[in-house]
């Protein structure tokens, strides 16, 4: 059994016009919510054995403050080129390549890609996975090869403005 569970980065900030997309920072809403929602992750059970995030500091930062909630050491964190405004296709190389002994693998990254995603993991999960969205799913497997679409439950699909 193999656990997936995929974080939009939290709300960036538009402050700074001179800094490149991949250098924008957390806003004051972004650094609020991915604290709540690795709080979240962590009440739902969810253990992950590594973490991999987008290079940009809004998705790293992100995965920085879910890591924290999780007590995830953070020098296990890794970053990963591929995941910075992936693709579908993207994201499967990166999920693809993770080693088969782990069974609980957590991605950090960015829409659009994300949202399309996790309707490719639950179709017709959502029009839009909202900024420190989360999405999570078991599947019955030994290796993280999800080309062939293998079925999945869903075990957690949350958002900051979730009502809970």
């Amino acid at each position: 059994m193999k656990t997936l569970t995929i974080v939009r980065h939290a709300k960036s900030s538009w402050k700074n016009p001179g800094l490149g997309d991949r250098e924008r920072p957390l806003n004051k809403r972004g650094e609020r919510d991915a604290p709540i929602m690795g709080s979240r992750i962590a009440e739902a059970g969810i253990r992950p054995s590594l973490i991999v995030s987008s290079p940009a500091v809004r998705a790293w930062t992100t995965a920085r403050i879910v890591a924290r909630e999780l007590t995830y050491p953070l020098e296990f964190l890794q970053r990963e080129d591929e995941l910075y405004l992936a693709s579908v296709n993207d994201i499967l190389d990166v999920i693809i390549a993770q080693d088969s002994g782990f069974n609980s693998l957590m991605i950090v990254g960015h829409n659009p890609g994300f949202t399309d995603f996790a309707n490719y993991l639950s179709p017709g999960l959502t029009s839009n996975l909202p900024t420190a969205g989360v999405v999570s799913v078991d599947f019955d497997r030994d290796d993280w090869n999800l080309r062939d679409r293998p079925k999945t439950e869903l075990i957690l699909y949350d958002f900051p403005k979730n009502v809970r």
